[in-house]
């Protein structure tokens, strides 16, 4: 088990264009590929475990893929979906299993996907539920709930579909889904989530009409076509850096070619109301708008945040560094779902936050941080990539020793290399 050791320097000045691609749209520009009877062509493709395992996922289900010398992915999908002898491994992400649930759900044959001992404890109802209703065959562990997954694709009814969470994941998978069923699919959420596929997906020729938290998708019976996209870089990603400097005054980072999705940049907005100077500049616009953020370190001082959850979920691990930086209480409220990601983001938080020396106050649907000074400590990062990242972030400020940071590889295997850039790491 790999410990990171990071202690503070000095205020900084960081640019950077090598921030992690977005792991949320190379997903999907792998599984979307297989939509098409073109090849599609991505640039800029995440390579880190998880997105490197969806990418061999849709290779088992019998795309090609030829990879340049600059990184450029050709990935030329099959005239039809292969059964696979294999079962497929989607790693540690539920991005994937999601999403794949949906689209094996209408595909000819016997699919089983599973995943590391951390997916495998996520549930799946949420997805498989859905599913089942529309007429998919989805097994597995307690009714369906935990991987591994046996699918054994069927045609499926048109349907409306009324979620009782804000998930991109879950709107995701029935949105493929609703590609392949027998007439016109509705799909409604409580709050609006990430809007990736429906971007995407629009880009590519389907008809998906977004109408406030109303999604409509009329069946596909015809190829789509196929993607030309360079994979924005990844604003979760970038946030730990933004955090960075919005907890070191005076200290500076630029980030170039992030994505701007307003589904996405929820969380440096909250930085901003916390104090520091968040500026966003837009460079181009085609599936997403994408361009640079600038972020200037500033006297912090403590936020409520319990609207658009699902636009910050991934985030909130590091905003709870800020929070324990800034002046008076903060406090996270209807976030029940950072109790089932990776980790329970809910607990791992409290915990380590403690064990910084800070006073934390834990709810069931989020927890509140009474700002004061971080202090050194030994961290557990439970297996969790954002967990780890967010409290070696909090290694600028005061010396931290970060445990099982293998974790990290699974979604920006370069974070140490530009964390190295800003404070004193020892791995």
């Amino acid at each position: 088990m790999k410990t990171l050791h990071v202690n503070p320097k000095v205020s900084f000045e960081f640019t950077t264009d090598k921030i992690a691609s977005d792991k949320s749209i190379s997903h999907r520009c792998a599984i979307f590929s297989l939509l098409s009877n073109q090849p599609s062509i991505i640039k800029n493709y995440l390579p880190a475990e998880d997105t490197m395992c969806t990418l061999s996922i849709v290779q088992s289900l019998g795309a090609q893929i030829e990879k340049a010398e600059d990184g450029t992915l050709t990935i030329t999908p099959p005239q039809s979906i292969v059964e696979p002898p294999l079962i497929l491994d989607c790693g540690n992400s539920g991005t994937a299993i999601r999403l794949l649930m949906g689209f094996l759900s209408s595909c000819k044959g016997f699919f089983v996907l599973y995943g590391d001992q951390y997916l495998c404890s996520r549930p799946m109802r949420r997805v498989a539920d859905p599913l089942r209703s529309i007429g998919a065959q989805i097994d597995g562990r307690s009714e369906g709930n935990y991987a591994p997954l046996g699918i054994r694709g069927e045609t499926l009814k048109a349907f409306h579909y009324e979620s009782k969470i804000a998930s991109a994941q879950v709107k995701s998978a029935l949105i493929l889904a609703a590609l392949q069923a027998d007439g016109i699919s509705t799909f409604c959420e409580p709050e609006l989530s990430r809007d990736h596929s429906e971007r995407m997906l629009r880009g590519m020729g389907a008809k998906v009409i977004s109408e406030g938290l109303h999604v409509t998708i009329h069946p596909q019976n015809t190829p789509l076509k196929p993607l030309r996209m360079t994979v924005p870089n990844d604003p979760s990603s970038g946030f730990f850096f933004a955090v960075a400097a919005a907890i070191n005054v005076g200290s500076s980072v630029t980030l170039h070619n992030m994505l701007l999705n307003p589904t996405r940049i929820e969380a440096y907005k909250v930085l901003a109301r916390m104090g520091a100077e968040v500026q966003f500049i837009e460079k181009e616009s085609m599936y997403e708008s994408v361009g640079d953020i600038i972020i200037t370190g500033k006297e912090l001082h403590g936020v409520d945040v319990s609207d658009n959850i699902s636009w910050l979920i991934d985030e909130l691990p590091a905003l709870s560094i800020a929070f324990a930086c800034a002046k008076g209480k903060s406090l996270v409220k209807n976030a029940q779902e950072l109790r089932v990601k990776e980790s329970d983001r809910i607990s791992s938080v409290v915990k380590n936050l403690r064990l910084c020396g800070m006073e934390v106050e834990e709810f069931d649907d989020g927890y509140a941080v009474h700002g004061g000074e971080l202090k050194s400590a030994t961290i557990n990062s439970f297996g969790d990539h954002r967990i780890a990242m967010s409290f070696a972030i909090a290694g600028t400020r005061a010396p931290m020793n970060i445990e099982d940071v293998e974790c990290i590889n699974t979604s920006f295997p370069n974070f140490i290399e530009l964390l190295s850039q800003i404070g004193n790491i020892h791995p």
